[in-house]
């Protein structure tokens, strides 16, 4: 029964995360959050060599379980070490070809036409800020935004009292939709999603110390084609850099 249903959840996951193009000589399987910058960038790519990679966005762990369970990319950006760690131990990345590319802020977002103010320190009123309504956050068990989200909370003395008032969404896109649509009055996501949002404001950025580094790490993978690795490479050039710096991303160094 244990594995019948392994098997199953396997299947839906590749049936659910989004597809590759045919025909394209690079895959890639990228965090939610790149979705525009990733895109520019691949953007770049095709005009330099004429190669227009295939890009699928989702939750990282979607994303990693579809590798796991049917390979299908050849280049993996994750929003998290953690998901990065998970195909490693499974021996489903070429190690020597990791590195960590990106980095993030995470911030309390509200609905653009919103007049609150909330200053983000220990025990601060959130809960009672929310006022009845729900606080927008990835899945805290399994996305990396939502995971970062929990852990600042929980640091600065809060998540016990929002826990039970979550609206949980299956990537940090979708809790970015529900307070962009005012379905939510808070949410949590990445500070690149929010400068790329008209309809919501940045209420306040979490301490860099109330949570892990916001680290997403690419690598090949075991499957990986032969262009990939000059894809890869192209993500740490000069081109890529800036564009990843004009959405926002904070750019690591990488060997």
């Amino acid at each position: 029964m244990a594995r019948w249903t392994s098997r199953a959840l396997a299947l839906a996951l590749v049936l659910l995360a989004p597809l590759p193009a045919l025909g394209a000589t690079v895959t890639v399987f990228a965090a939610a959050s790149l979705s525009e910058a990733l895109s520019d960038v691949a953007a770049a790519y095709q005009r330099q060599t004429g190669s227009a990679p295939a890009l699928s966005f989702a939750a990282s762990s979607v994303l990693a379980r579809q590798i796991e369970a049917s390979s299908g990319a050849d280049v993996f950006v994750a929003a998290d070490t953690e998901w990065m760690d998970y195909l490693a131990q499974r021996g489903l990345i070429q190690p020597a070809t990791r590195r960590n590319l990106l980095g993030n802020r995470l911030v309390l977002i509200a609905p653009a036409d919103t007049k609150v103010t909330l200053a983000i320190a220990p025990r601060f009123a959130l809960a009672r800020a929310l006022g009845g309504g729900r606080l927008a956050l990835a899945d805290p068990d399994s996305v990396p935004a939502g995971k970062y989200a929990r852990a600042a909370l929980s640091a600065l003395g809060v998540w016990d009292s929002v826990a039970a008032h979550v609206a949980s969404a299956e990537n940090v896109r979708a809790a970015l939709a529900y307070v962009a649509r005012g379905e939510a009055p808070f949410g949590v996501v990445y500070r690149t999603d929010a400068l790329g949002e008209k309809r919501v404001r940045i209420v306040g950025t979490f301490p860099e110390g109330s949570h892990d580094p916001i680290v997403y790490p690419a690598a090949l993978t075991r499957e990986a084609g032969p262009e990939a690795a000059q894809f890869l490479r192209f993500l740490s050039g000069v081109e890529a850099r800036t564009i990843f710096r004009k959405h926002g991303f904070i750019v690591l160094k990488t060997p």
